[in-house]
């Protein structure tokens, strides 16, 4: 058989092609855009989780936390009425009229918002204490200066209390300034309880932004004082750094007793000084004699009254109308003199009758 001629009848020897059944490639789908989606929003944390808060804030609450509790810290009380003492005694000797410095209360803040308070309204002095390295701030508002200005230069306190808002005269400073060597003392006697150390006065300031002794943040504590004179008066106030008072913990938070066998010998000589210092009218009494009101009323001028006493007699010597101590009467270089026998106890004798 010819190929050639019957090519649908020749046997085809190649082989049929099998069907691909590769899956053919689909053409990509160009994706669409997608909307950008909202941000998720994060859960609220509770306000004692404090980690993912800023830095500073997390230093702020570790300050906080490390607050220094006044009710811990009874000595610092009486440290600062000390001081109040101090002040008014040292006020005693500069002019006639009374002036009276009184611890009005004390309060923990930030050093910043404390200074805020006495803006353009105060005159400031900074204290270094070498021992402990540091610095305190005192600090007088204006009607304290205006006061103290009155009280030294004699006034009677007739006239109004002065109410300008202006600077601070030369003179208004050095008298600023006296006062401030005056707490400079007190300080050092009235924290001698707690600490030996010495308040210098280094430098005034009138404006608070330059009255700088630590960063605005800083804890301290503030003690607020109140002048009285003339029937008006002004504020004084100590601000205390915290970093200052944290070594002095262990002093500041013992309790005084009245049965403790440690005491300030400085103090207890002043006392002692103080109350030896005080007047007492002594009266010696010879005899007493009870009168009817009508048997004084007949009493006449050059009448003779008769008493019963003796040159024997005892004599009862008075102080402040109290009985003190039995005398006996004598005569010393042509004066009369009594000597002291014994002391009176007024429950034995009965009161101020006259037994001898």
């Amino acid at each position: 058989m010819d190929e050639t001629e019957t090519p649908e009848a020749a046997l085809d020897t190649t082989p049929e092609p099998r069907p691909d059944t590769t899956p053919e490639p689909r053409p990509e789908a160009t994706p669409e855009p997608r909307p950008e989606a909202a941000p998720e929003p994060r859960p609220e944390l509770p306000p004692f989780v404090t980690a993912t808060r800023p830095a500073t804030d997390i230093r702020a609450r570790i300050q906080e936390a490390g607050g220094l509790s006044l009710d811990r810290l009874p000595m610092l009380s009486v440290v600062l009425d000390r001081l109040a003492t101090a002040c008014t005694d040292a006020a005693k000797h500069l002019a006639a009229s009374s002036a009276f410095y009184s611890l009005s209360g004390v309060e923990s803040g930030r050093f910043g918002e404390f200074l805020d308070a006495y803006d353009a309204n105060a005159v400031v002095g900074i204290f270094q204490a070498p021992e402990w390295d540091g610095h305190v701030l005192v600090g007088l508002d204006r009607d304290f200066i205006y006061t103290m200005v009155e009280v030294l230069f004699g006034s009677d306190g007739t006239e109004p209390p002065v109410e300008d808002e202006r600077t601070f005269s030369a003179l208004e400073l050095r008298i600023a300034q006296m006062v401030f060597e005056q707490v400079g003392k007190g300080l050092e006697s009235s924290f001698g309880l707690v600490s030996q150390t010495a308040f210098r006065l280094e430098r005034m300031e009138t404006r608070m932004e330059f009255a700088v002794i630590g960063r605005r943040s800083n804890k301290a504590v503030q003690a607020k004082f109140l002048l009285q004179a003339l029937n008006r008066g002004g504020e004084m106030f100590l601000i205390i750094p915290q970093t200052m008072l944290n070594p002095l913990r262990p002093a500041l938070g013992k309790v005084l007793t009245g049965e403790s066998a440690a005491r300030d010998p400085r103090w207890a000589e002043q006392i002692a000084a103080e109350v030896q210092k005080t007047t007492v009218r002594l009266r010696a009494v010879l005899e007493e004699r009870h009168l009817t009101l009508g048997e004084i009323a007949g009493l006449k001028v050059g009448q003779v009254l008769t008493l019963d006493a003796t040159p024997a007699t005892r004599i009862k010597l008075e102080g402040n109308d109290r009985p003190l101590f039995w005398c006996r009467a004598g005569q010393s270089q042509g004066s009369y003199v009594l000597r002291v026998e014994e002391s009176i106890n007024p429950e034995k004798e009965g009161g101020h009758g006259l037994l001898g």
